[in-house]
């Protein structure tokens, strides 16, 4: 059986230089599942037959692919999956698959079970977690308890002992947990044996020697068998022995007979019986043999050999008789009385080597032997390597071959071939003396050659021959340090270009797209390096080449996107107009000139942010309905993720339109007087500056102002008479012109002073006459308080609330004669009349004088007016349909005489009558008041000079409205006042 491995190691597999076994790999500990954490290490068995100078690593394979190289055997793992192994000359091992649970309790149980093993199975909670009643099932079916130890024993495995097994237990708050399911399958340990024998049909007196074969798996290659060898039930001698042979030295007709063998394992006790066979012995016949002494194969020139020639079953005294092949010459020895004989060479010459056989001859009988080769061998001289083809340089790939040639040495001759004492083939000739060994070159095979040869009689060795392997580049790999696709402007980045193979010098080359960036020679292998500072231009791909001589190589590319910090934004400010007004709509646009996408664009209004966008390209904008509180400072911040920039500062200024201007009159006191200073302010509340201000006194243009930084304007007004009326402003700063509301005072205006006339029907006055005291100022503002006084005696009083002139009437007596004047009064001060002197005469009516004569005709006529308005009074109501008082017929003509008037005139002029005033033509009279002054009481009359409150009618107070002329503004003033 050992013999039988052997041959399976070293037997040669389709061109490799030596075969190997599989690899083995094992678990330890020996669960195919743990907890997350947990240590677990592979370990990796090979051939047994591992040359010890080899030092080729072990390689640990994972889900398929290699993940590492070791010297050692054992290599300790952490993730679930599938892992192999491959031991120096070994193939791959099978792969074996490892789970690392998380789960709260997990089955673990061993890689392989092969028959008579003891195997363990243990259920295994998570640390922290305790179970109770745990229990075992088998093809789910309760097998064990395990309430006090997780672990199952089953001692002996067997066929039996197949099948799915879980574990379950139940936590701390009842909750069950149920572990994985774990499927054993029992393995044979060995194949039942086969019984074989060197000959099913020997001759009696033979050698037969029984083999009992059998195999190992590769997982149970250290496990001891004892074999035992059975004939017809019997065991044959002493039993069970370690080794799978035995032999007969001598069988004979009797052993014929029924054979078996069993073979059992030493710890287990697992035994296998082979099948029964059938061994005949057969009658033997004579037997000539020929023996040589030394019992060798072949001789060496100049050694001792005797040839035996011994004979068995020949009866009677037998002549033995040499023979040799080469010549055919019969070589005689004398006749002993021996069954044995012998032919002696003393010293053996290449001329001895040849076939030799001797003849047995009793006198009636010849019985030849088989012939004995005899070899003649010379040593083999040093060998000589050479290569195909010559020379010490070659390519990876190319067909090498090494020719090893001994000139002298008998055959056979091994020939074996090393590199750097690494054994790489053997070959054996037995008919040329050269040897030859073809193989495709890789980078490995660089080094010294040489080879020995061997006959058996010492092995030479060649002198050593170097090759040089030269390896065209590979495919080069292309890294990024820092790695990954991204990279920021300014930042420092290497490419590294490397080609796994390839015989130094190497020539790398660095691309970005097809521009060339750089260049660098590796003379003794390695990779190569460039370093660049990224720019936004150098995004894109990148590869290189290597090149040493043997074709160039790139690599595959990969690409580089550089982003690129934003640089500081420009806010633009567009407005439809230079100077952008309130209700405009503006756009704000941001925009950096650099940076990549995407760019975040914030706007801010004083610190105050308006709103964001993001946007790939071309900039942002926001646009505004302006209103007044828009004015101030913009700005904008940009940011793409690689820090932020704030833009300039840009004003802007929203120009408002003005709002409705506010006229204000500041006076100095309540009432305005002519002569005041008064100023008119316009202002309006909003409106962007300049603003220009215009007063206006009904609709004409008092003046204007200008506000250069807003607010409002101010103009200032010396009051006249004329200046009562309406007033307004406006405001305009080119936006629109915006008028106040119209402000209406009036002017108070001084009275001026007054004129006193006497008005009496006559040219002389006289006692009975009634005379017309009339008062009047040519301007003073209403109403005005008039005061008559005789010889500074307070007469009458009376009020003029529309402005003109006051009348009193005086039915004359001699008491009246004296100096009379008034007083005009609006409030503003006192004005006094020039004094007029009424002189009357005597009480029989004649005229004393020129004047007392004029002052009596004009008492009469105002007697007389008096009657024929109070016949109007009652008369004109009264009479339906009749004319009205302003009919032009009733008017007197204007031929008729007039009462004649006196003034305030110097004493000396006579005085001529007058009757303009009374009821001058186009005037409509109406009598509307009749007041009557209480006679007697001058003086009370005159303390209550505002308020007249008279209870007698002696005097008919006449109302007199005068349709004005606008060419008269005396005649305007006298419309309104009261008459007496």
């Amino acid at each position: 059986m050992l013999l039988w491995v052997s041959l399976l190691v070293l037997a040669p597999i389709s061109g490799q230089f030596a075969t190997s076994s599989k690899s083995v790999i094992s678990v330890h500990p020996p669960w195919t599942v743990a907890f997350p954490g947990e240590k677990v290490k592979l370990v990796c068995s090979g051939s047994h037959f591992k040359r010890p100078e080899m030092s080729t690593p072990y390689r640990w394979y994972y889900r398929g692919k290699q993940i590492s190289e070791t010297s050692s055997n054992t290599y300790e793992v952490h993730d679930s999956g599938e892992y192999r192994c491959q031991a120096p000359d070994s193939i791959k091992s099978s792969s074996v698959s490892l789970l690392f649970s998380q789960a709260t309790l997990i089955l673990q149980a061993p890689l392989y079970v092969f028959e008579g093993d003891s195997v363990v199975l243990r259920c295994r909670a998570k640390a922290g977690v305790a179970l109770t009643n745990v229990i075992l099932y088998k093809n789910d079916r309760l097998l064990a308890f395990l309430s006090n130890t997780s672990d199952f024993h089953i001692h002996q495995a067997d066929l039996k002992d197949n099948g799915a097994y879980k574990c379950s237990g139940f936590k701390k708050d009842s909750s069950s947990v149920v572990s994985n399911r774990v499927k054993i399958q029992v393995q044979e340990l060995f194949p039942p044996p086969v019984m074989k024998a060197s000959s099913f049909q020997p001759i009696e007196g033979e050698l037969v020697t029984l083999t009992c074969e059998t195999q190992l798996p590769s997982q149970k290659s250290d496990v001891r068998l004892q074999f035992c060898f059975f004939k017809d039930g019997q065991t044959l001698q002493s039993g069970w022995s370690s080794s799978p042979e035995f032999q007969i030295n001598t069988i004979w007709r009797e052993d014929s007979g029924s054979y078996w063998c069993q073979a059992q394992a030493v710890t287990s006790l697992v035994w296998k019986q082979s099948q029964t066979s059938k061994i005949y012995v057969q009658r033997g016949v004579a037997k000539v043999q020929i023996h040589t002494r030394p019992a060798l194969e072949f001789v060496i020139p100049g050694q001792e050999l005797v040839l035996i020639c011994s004979v068995d079953g020949v009866p009677g005294l037998v002549r033995i008789s040499w023979y040799k092949t080469s010549n055919k010459e019969s070589m005689k020895i004398k006749i002993q009385n021996s069954l044995e004989a012998e032919f002696k060479i003393s010293m053996v010459k290449n001329s001895d080597a040849g076939e030799y056989y001797c003849e047995a001859n009793n006198g009636g009988l010849s019985f030849l032997s088989k012939p004995v080769t005899i070899n003649v061998k010379v040593p083999v001289s040093p060998p000589g390597l050479t290569l195909s083809p010559p020379g010490d340089r070659a390519l990876e790939g190319d067909m090498v071959t090494l020719h090893c040639e001994a000139q002298r040495g008998s055959l056979p001759i091994q020939y074996q071939f090393f590199r750097e004492d690494v054994f790489l083939k053997e070959i054996e000739v037995t008919s040329l003396r050269t040897s030859s060994f073809s193989f495709s070159l890789t980078a490995e095979h660089s080094g010294n050659y040489y080879c020995t040869a061997d006959n058996g009689l010492g092995a030479q060795r060649s002198r050593a021959v170097h090759l040089s392997v030269i390896v065209p580049v590979s495919h080069p790999v292309l890294t990024l340090s820092p790695p990954g696709p991204w990279a920021v402007e300014g930042d420092l980045m290497t490419l590294h270009c490397v080609a796994q193979k390839g015989s130094p010098p190497i020539q790398y080359r660095f691309y970005h797209g097809d521009v060339t960036l750089g260049s660098s020679s590796v003379p003794s292998g390695g990779g190569a390096s460039f370093s660049f500072s990224v720019t936004s231009e150098l995004s894109g791909n990148y590869h290189c080449t290597a090149d040493n001589g043997f074709g160039s190589h790139k690599s595959e590319a990969i690409s580089l996107s550089v982003t690129v910090p934003v640089s500081r934004p420009v806010l633009t400010i567009r407005t439809p107009r230079a100077q952008p007004v309130v209700g405009d709509i503006v756009e704000l646009h941001c925009e950096a000139q650099r940076g990549s996408p995407p760019i975040l664009y914030q706007f801010y209004h004083e610190d105050v942010i308006l709103g964001s966008s993001s946007t790939p390209s071309g900039g942002s904008s926001l646009s505004l309905f302006l209103t007044e509180e828009h004015s101030g400072k913009y700005a904008c911040v940009v940011s793409n993720g690689w820090g932020s920039q704030r833009s300039d500062t840009v004003s802007l200024s929203v120009r408002v339109p003005v709002s409705h201007a506010v006229l204000t009159l500041r006076a100095p006191r309540a009432q305005t007087v002519e002569g005041d200073m008064v100023e008119l302010h316009c202002e309006a509340r909003r409106g962007s500056p300049p603003i220009w201000y215009q007063f206006y006194h009904e609709d004409v243009t008092l003046g204007s102002s200008s506000a250069p930084s807003g607010g409002g304007a101010s103009f200032n007004l010396s009051l006249t008479a004329e200046h009562s009326g309406n007033y307004f402003c406006k405001a305009n700063n080119d936006l629109g012109a915006q008028h106040s509301e119209v402000v209406t005072f009036n002017v108070l205006v001084p009275v001026s002073r007054p004129v006193l006339t006497l008005r009496a029907p006559r040219s002389q006055a006289m006692v009975g006459d009634m005379v017309e005291l009339h008062c009047e100022v040519q301007r003073g503002s209403p109403p005005i308080l008039y005061q008559f006084y005789h010889e500074n005696v307070t007469l009458e009083s009376s009020s003029a609330p529309y402005g003109g002139g006051a009348s009193f009437n005086l039915s004359l007596t001699t008491q009246h004669s004296g100096n009379y004047s008034c007083e005009a009064n609006n409030g503003l001060g006192a004005q006094h009349s020039e004094a007029v002197t009424l002189s009357i005469t005597g009480l029989t009516g004649s005229r004393s004088g020129p004047v007392a004569t004029g002052v009596t005709g004009g008492l009469l006529s105002l007697l007389g007016l008096a009657a024929a308005a109070l016949l109007l009074y009652y008369w004109l109501p009264r009479k339906a349909g009749g004319k009205s008082n302003s009919d032009p017929s009733r008017r007197p003509s204007s031929s008729d005489s007039q009462e004649p008037t006196y003034h305030n005139v110097p004493t000396w002029i006579e005085l001529q009558p007058v009757y303009s005033n009374v009821n001058p033509e186009g005037e409509d009279v109406v009598y509307t008041e009749v007041r009557s002054i209480q006679k007697g009481n001058k003086h009370a009359a005159a303390s209550t000079p505002g308020l007249l409150k008279n209870s007698d009618s002696s005097v008919i107070y006449s109302q007199v409205r005068v349709a004005s002329t606008p060419a008269s503004r005396p005649q305007l003033l006298a419309s309104s006042a009261p008459h007496r």
